[in-house]
């Protein structure tokens, strides 16, 4: 599937190739800290389908409790999240943000990954109330 997409104030644009089957979300701590939410949702494409229209991207590399460091890449403008990818030889997969992704409606995750790092509150969010804009 062709997406297209940027980051919240406009300087980053871009476009790639997903397949919307591989949509996941990720419960793990660095996830929920980078994102400032409760878990991350992502797509992978690869590098080579991945191209960045406009703007040029921050690289910030962190590295995991596992020692893995992983790159993530972000508007140095706003701050909003692309991708993260990994570090060293070979083709790249990009996990793609799906909240920076302008398709992000069809884009329905298959698959939860980390989740014992999840937020217990997660189970009961279909009984929390909702407004459907933000009124206070």
């Amino acid at each position: 599937m062709k997406i297209d997409g940027g980051c919240h104030c406009g300087y980053i644009t871009y476009e790639a190739e997903i397949d919307p089957e591989r949509v996941m979300i990720c419960h793990c701590t660095d996830c929920q800290t980078i994102s400032g939410s409760a878990f991350r949702t992502f797509a992978p494409t690869r590098e080579d389908t991945f191209k960045l229209l406009t703007g040029e991207l921050k690289i910030y590399v962190k590295t995991a409790d596992s020692g893995t460091k992983r790159p993530q890449s972000f508007c140095p403008e706003c701050g909003s999240p692309i991708y993260s990818s990994t570090l060293g030889e070979g083709p790249k997969v990009h996990n793609m943000r799906v909240g920076t992704i302008r398709q992000r409606a069809a884009l329905v995750p298959r698959l939860q990954i980390w989740t014992r790092s999840e937020q217990p509150w997660l189970d009961g969010l279909a009984s929390i109330g909702k407004v459907e804009e933000q009124t206070f």
